[in-house]
């Protein structure tokens, strides 16, 4: 699921009152590439890439797209997950002529959500341009990214560009939905296809405007590691008639009542200190008093508790488990013999699965509720905000969009750096484009990118995949 839903936006609503960027130009690539890039989305655009039809087909028109461009045979791999034939993943390497270090890997997945056609105003599998905005699934999540990639390899082929280490692009399938993320299988059987020395990831992070302004640019260093579980009560049951005191039903409402009124210990890591601390610049009165606060160690927990008041920094603060589904009862003129609810927790990554289970029980306080996981977590440590790469991605920041100011940023939702940092590589969130806070269509309706921002993007990729090609370590 992009968190671009929970990762632009979400650094912009952490800093509601931001305005970083000045007026300044923005670059764009040249004509040609421009043209490429539009020719290159419209492409993937039209290729169905939904589960159920799968990946394969769009990343077999990349390597198409790749041969055309210079690349040798030997540089592209093309798998295809053996028990899902039609989930495609292309690997692309642009090869240092000495590599002086390990290589970057950019990650994309090729994948898009649901898009039923009788529920849009254009069609959703067609690139669709109407002024100024560029309509149809993937523009944003993520297909416009993958072609920011994918032509900034291009260009840098073109150009003779000879990186200090191989640049890798991996475009993969089933982020969004599935059975299993491409990433991960990649990660677990194809190691030594993807290694590096660290991930960007352009489905995260980034940055978002407000009422036509830029704001802050988040670099996703961590996001919140998710877990299931399933809080069951089972007895005896019986005829409706003849009410029991103890009922299913009841005991699992009481217990699930016990969980909504439980906050988690207010839990800071480096990245959210980081990102208070900036956000802290942008707000005023007891609000700005109070992030500051909380940016610093030891946490003032009275700030917190103020901050916690407002939802979405609550989120920041804290692991949260929160009751997403229930069912139970057979029939209407039985008393319930079942009664089963889904809890899912989104944690801090100091937090472990173990952990907030035992949290859980320890609330919902009650022997006859059963919790037991369904969906399990996978563990992904927070990438350290490396000062040096910082710099670097600052300056390539401010380069392509004068004025804006970067930050450390931590996702509430989920991406495939969680299996990248599992693995142990340093994995960052770098988007290419620019949403809007007030009409984000990640997985919506008549989901768009404007045209200027689309080139913008183009053109950052093409300069940080440059910058880090020419670091020696």
């Amino acid at each position: 699921m992009k968190k671009r839903i929970f990762g632009a936006i979400l650094t912009l609503l952490a800093c509601p009152a931001a305005s970083f960027a000045s007026a300044a130009s923005v670059p764009v690539p040249p004509l040609a590439d421009q043209a490429l890039a539009h020719d290159m989305l419209a492409e993937l655009i039209s290729i169905n890439t939904v589960h159920q039809q799968g990946t394969l087909k769009a990343a077999e028109a990349l390597k198409l797209r790749f041969l055309a461009a210079g690349f040798a045979e030997s540089d592209l791999t093309l798998l295809a997950i053996p028990e899902h034939p039609n989930q495609g993943q292309l690997v692309v390497r642009l090869r240092a002529k000495a590599p002086k270090a390990k290589p970057i890997l950019w990650l994309g997945h090729l994948d898009v959500v649901e898009a039923k056609p009788e529920d849009w105003t254009v069609p959703p599998f067609k690139l669709t341009e109407r002024d100024g905005w560029w309509y149809g699934r993937g523009t944003q999540d993520m297909k416009g990214d993958d072609v920011a990639v994918a032509s900034a390899l291009i260009r840098l082929k073109r150009e003779g560009f000879k990186p200090n280490r191989d640049l890798i692009a991996a475009f993969t399938s089933d982020e969004e939905a599935g059975d299993g993320s491409g990433v991960e299988w990649l990660v677990k059987t194809k190691r030594e296809v993807i290694d590096a020395a660290l991930v960007i990831n352009p489905d995260a992070g980034g940055g978002a405007f407000k009422q036509g302004v830029r704001q802050a640019y988040g670099i996703q260093t961590s996001e919140k590691v998710y877990v299931t579980f399933q809080a069951e009560v089972t007895n005896r049951g019986g005829h409706s008639s003849i009410p029991e005191p103890d009922n299913a039903i009841y005991r699992l409402a009481e217990g699930l009542g016990r969980v909504a009124k439980y906050h988690f210990p207010v839990e800071t890591t480096p990245t959210t200190r980081g990102m208070f601390a900036v956000n802290a610049k942008q707000e005023t009165g007891q609000v700005a008093v109070d992030m500051l606060a909380v940016a610093k160690l030891p946490t003032d927990l009275a700030a917190a508790e103020r901050l916690s008041q407002t939802p979405r920094l609550a989120s920041r603060l804290r692991t949260t488990c929160v009751a997403t589904q229930i069912s139970g009862g057979h029939a209407e003129n039985a008393l319930p013999q079942r009664a089963r609810a889904s809890i899912q927790c989104r944690m801090i990554p100091l937090d472990t699965e173990a952990q907030v289970k035992a949290r859980l029980e320890e609330v919902l306080a009650d022997p006859a509720i059963k919790l037991t996981v369904l969906s399990p977590s996978a563990p992904a440590p927070d990438s350290a905000p490396d000062p040096a790469l910082f710099k670097l991605f600052g300056k390539v920041v401010a380069e392509s969009w004068p004025g804006v100011e970067i930050m450390p940023h931590m996702d509430l939702g989920a991406s495939d750096s969680i299996y990248t940092r599992a693995a142990g590589i340093p994995s960052y969130g770098l988007s290419t484009t620019w949403t809007d806070a007030e009409d984000n269509r990640a997985h919506g309706r008549d989901e768009r990118i404007r045209e200027d921002r689309f080139y913008e993007g183009v053109e950052f990729s093409y300069r940080l995949m440059k910058a880090l090609g020419t670091t020696k370590n």
